[in-house]
């Protein structure tokens, strides 16, 4: 671990609990219940909100939108704005916002975005399913069991690459813009905001804070960057390998094939898989048997549909095609017909992964993105830690700030098995060409004991999480905007 803790930390600290020990030595015991450990009134809110996006005008209007799952009071003075990675989705931040909320005592709300592709996902089944008003046959059934059974009838629809043309263009632009609305969202009211995201939604971080507006960086709009195993590449891609991108992407699917596995079925497995796990997490695996269920994915004994999951999802047995799915969530169970899950001291459990992906408690929304666009990901590489380069040329990137951020911008880099050193390497370098002093970050790496979705899932015991509160306390205290 490396965790950098300037003098300014320190006396600050020190004055703080001075201040609070003479404070609570003066006052009556009846005006000491008035701090941390008062009870936190709508700390459990939650709702999904799309609002208007940023208006592309190749797409139909009922695509330029953006969602956000808002969890927390919304009389919190301050917002943390989540981003998620490749093909996730809102939900996958649900767990990990409540443990913020509760663990700051109201004091943040947090904000994960649920970006526009979503909007093409058919939640319909999912939802009754989350309300047991279906059988998980019949859940599996809809979204998969209708590929080699064509009796299954109604079924869920594919949507030809033909009718959705509009999502090659949704690249870094249009996420951007629609995350600019988001963070002006979460600053009305005078609120602060600190903008943060996993995987490639560390990427879109520094391509937010980096990004010109109007002559002006977006981190003049918040107040701390957030990166959990995901930073953007200080080298960016070539010019030629951009123009390359567009060319293959213009003769393809507008959609990235994550793993390996075409769009939309990672996200349908995932959704299924994990809802099962759910709803029913002893009875005999549905997914076991499925003919199109990959091989690498099925366990060698009959198993329970938790089992299932956890065998394809959890380090030592999940795939190395799906390194960025993983957790360390525990092994089969060594008898039992069909075998069942053991945890064994593993640092996430497998229900909450599996709550994640599928956005267990919602409607309408799950911890995967069934569509993630190409031009997102291709877009991504010519970032270069917000410096001018060839490739943003090609690919309309506007991410060329990366020189001119806020001396006092407070950043947070947690390195985990896919990131590792890099991404704590990538969020040193950004600040030191703006010329950010090594006391204002907060570097951890996790990489030999965090898989890649750990930060977000391990508890009750969570390394993320435990530096991530102090690191919002701080931006309360120094943040630079008003």
């Amino acid at each position: 671990m490396a965790i950098h803790r300037g003098l300014r930390r320190v006396a600050t600290f020190v004055a703080i609990t001075l201040a609070l020990a003479l404070a609570l030595s003066a006052a009556p015991a009846s005006a000491r219940d008035n701090g941390r450990d008062r009870p936190c009134r709508r700390c459990s809110d939650v709702r999904l909100v799309w609002m208007t996006g940023y208006h592309d005008p190749a797409t139909p209007d009922q695509y330029n939108r953006v969602g956000v799952l808002k969890v927390g009071p919304d009389s919190a003075p301050n917002v943390l704005v989540l981003n998620p990675g490749t093909s996730a989705g809102g939900a996958y931040f649900y767990p990990l916002a409540k443990d913020i909320v509760r663990e700051t005592r109201g004091r943040w709300q947090v904000w994960s975005v649920e970006r526009r592709e979503n909007l093409l996902e058919d939640q319909s089944r999912l939802d009754l399913a989350k309300h047991h008003k279906i059988t998980g046959q019949q859940l599996s059934d809809y979204y998969l069991g209708w590929l080699v059974n064509p009796s299954v009838s109604p079924h869920f629809q594919l949507i030809p690459n033909s009718t959705v043309a509009f999502a090659r263009g949704w690249g870094l632009n249009v996420e951007i813009q629609d995350l600019h609305r988001v963070v002006q969202a979460a600053h009305r009211g005078h609120r602060r905001v600190v903008l943060g995201g996993h995987s490639l939604g560390g990427t879109i971080t520094t391509a937010y804070a980096t990004w010109d507006f109007n002559g002006k960086p977006g981190a003049d709009d918040v107040d701390g960057l957030v990166f959990i195993d995901g930073a953007s590449r200080t080298t960016p891609v070539t010019a030629a390998e951009a123009s390359q991108s567009l060319q293959t992407l213009q003769n393809g699917s507008p959609w990235l094939a994550f793993g390996g596995i075409p769009a939309p079925f990672l996200g349908t497995f995932s959704a299924v898989g994990s809802t099962l796990a759910v709803t029913d997490p002893n009875g005999l695996s549905v997914g076991q048997s499925f003919p199109l269920l990959p091989a690498n994915l099925k366990p060698p004994v009959p198993v329970t549909n938790e089992a299932q999951f956890g065998y394809a999802v959890s380090v030592g047995t999940s795939p190395p095609n799906l390194l960025a799915a993983q957790v360390h969530a525990g092994h089969l169970a060594a008898t039992g017909t069909p075998r069942g899950w053991v945890r064994d001291g593993a640092i996430t459990p497998i229900q909450r992964w599996a709550d994640m992906l599928s956005g267990t408690g919602l409607d309408g929304i799950d911890g995967s993105a069934w569509y993630h666009p190409m031009r997102l990901t291709i877009d991504a590489g010519a970032v270069g830690n917000g410096n001018a380069n060839p490739a943003q040329s090609v690919l309309d990137v506007k991410a060329v700030h990366g020189r001119d951020l806020d001396k006092h911008l407070l950043m947070y880099a947690f390195g985990a098995a896919l990131g590792g050193p890099r991404v704590l390497d990538a969020t040193r370098a950004l600040a030191q060409q703006s010329g950010i002093p090594g006391d204002a970050l907060t570097l951890v790496d996790r990489s030999t004991t965090y898989a890649h979705n750990d930060p977000s899932a391990a508890s009750p015991e969570n390394d993320f999480l435990e530096h991530l509160v102090p690191f919002l306390a701080e931006v309360t205290e120094h943040g630079h905007s008003d």
